[in-house]
């Protein structure tokens, strides 16, 4: 006899369905147990992936409540986003409808497979009544200080009028529409998700069943780094650039600065000079690139000296001052020292620019000459050409000069975070708005939370 699947699971399906069977009620003599997957972003049709994702959850799902647990098993929507923005523009229809059509459209297919979802308790991150909720987590995250607005550098596309994440942009250019992308200093929303970075890492310690290589990714993402910020001062205008190293050892061994192109101070130490054009001209250039390719290691450095110097107030001498492709605005001071004898990556761009390399440290039983050099030297030794820190060892003097250089007021001890601030608002239509009231009078203020919520799109 031939299964008629398709007649037979309907069926089922509807009678599952009218008698309510994966409904969770409340019960206090069960144990809850929560099952929550990824929702899916509505884009039309489920395919494979989400089949794999689901039932995996479905089999869990189950499995608890054959052994006794109360489950809460829901579906939900991630319905704002660029797509659908993409998929209105490209179909001619308003995102909304776009959405709502998508998610009547999986959600029968969700059913089809005979998921054990609470079909109830369904929601959707477009709907006004669970963005709500977001607007009020905003809120509170604004009237505890952790939510805030400050100017940035993003990825701009000005034909879609909006920033754009670095995954948008391919080779400079806009995903969506295929135009040229630009780097565009903005106002923006931001988390300030760096209050809890200690706490993150900390609590790495909390999750024993996480791989260890996961939890190392996390290490990484946080970066915590301790050393000393401390400030170069230019040699013609007085103004300080600010640096931070984790290896105060070496600071008698910088030989050149690097600031990023789109250092504040790079304007001011160029305009007017022989410079200016071919600096604006490099900044420009740099613009059509995200972060992502500015720093890889496959990334070939290039830079260019900008006709500035500054001092180092170690030692009083003078370095040029560059700008390069590997160094970013948004991250530390925007600017860094470089110390080509003890950094393969400054050592790699002295030689490509024939920059000075100055030894500072040595191994015990041998003094480096920097013109036989054929890489950094970044091993232990004891330091050299470093003034009354001569002859101690390495890893000794990181801690001595930072300490010299707090007692003296060069610099302090800091500690610093790869992890940075979340920038969160885009300027776009089909996203949740961000609860904030633009006063000509009264300026940014917060919409009311009593009866004023949801601020609606």
């Amino acid at each position: 006899m031939k299964y008629d699947f398709k007649s037979i699971e309907s069926k089922w399906q509807k009678k599952w369905e009218e008698d309510r069977i994966y409904k969770t009620f409340e019960d206090y003599d069960k144990q809850k147990y929560y099952c929550l997957e990824m929702f899916p972003y509505p884009s039309g049709n489920l395919h494979m992936g989400h089949v794999r994702n689901y039932s995996i959850g479905d089999v869990v799902a189950r499995f608890k409540r054959m052994y006794g647990y109360n489950v809460l098993y829901p579906m939900g929507w991630d319905g704002f986003g660029l797509p659908a923005e993409n998929a209105a523009i490209q179909h001619g229809v308003h995102p909304y409808k776009w959405t709502w059509s998508n998610i009547a459209n999986m959600r029968a297919q969700l059913k089809q497979m005979g998921l054990s979802y609470d079909w109830d308790r369904e929601v959707a991150t477009c709907h006004p009544e669970y963005y709500k909720w977001t607007q009020w987590f905003f809120l509170l995250l604004y009237n505890k200080g952790l939510a805030y607005r400050k100017k940035a550098f993003v990825n701009w596309c000005p034909s879609c009028s909006t920033v754009l994440a670095n995954e948008q942009v391919v080779d400079g250019i806009c995903d969506r529409c295929k135009s040229e992308v630009i780097k565009k200093d903005l106002e923006q929303w931001f988390f300030k998700i760096t209050d809890y970075a200690d706490e993150l890492l900390e609590d790495l310690e909390k999750l024993p069943g996480w791989p260890d290589k996961v939890k190392a990714m996390q290490e990484n993402w946080i970066g915590r780094s301790e050393g000393v910020e401390f400030s170069f001062t230019t040699e013609k205008t007085g103004d300080k650039i600010s640096v931070f190293t984790t290896r105060p050892d070496t600071v008698y061994g910088v030989s050149y600065m690097v600031l990023a192109p789109e250092h504040p101070l790079v304007e001011i130490l160029t305009i007017g000079t022989e410079y200016e054009t071919a600096v604006q001209e490099f900044k420009k250039r740099m613009e059509k690139y995200n972060e992502i390719v500015r720093t890889s290691t496959e990334t070939e450095k290039e830079g260019m000296f900008i006709g500035a110097y500054a001092i180092n107030p170690m030692n009083g001498e003078k370095v040029p001052i560059w700008i390069a492709n590997y160094v970013l605005m948004g991250y530390g001071t925007g600017a860094v020292m470089g110390v080509p004898a003890h950094d393969q990556r400054d050592f790699e761009f002295a030689k490509k620019y024939d920059l000075p390399i100055k030894v500072v440290i040595s191994p015990q039983d041998k003094l480096l000459n920097s013109d036989e050099m054929i890489e950094a030297f970044i091993d232990e030794g004891v330091l050299v050409n470093s003034d009354r820190f001569n002859g101690m060892k390495n890893l000794e003097a990181i801690k001595v000069i930072g300490q010299y250089m707090d007692d003296a007021g060069i610099g302090e001890f800091k500690v610093n975070f790869k992890l940075r601030d979340w920038l969160i608002s885009r300027q776009r239509y089909w996203g949740a708005p961000i609860p904030m009231v633009y006063c000509d009078k009264c300026g940014v203020v917060p919409v009311p939370e009593q009866d004023h919520l949801p601020a609606a799109i």
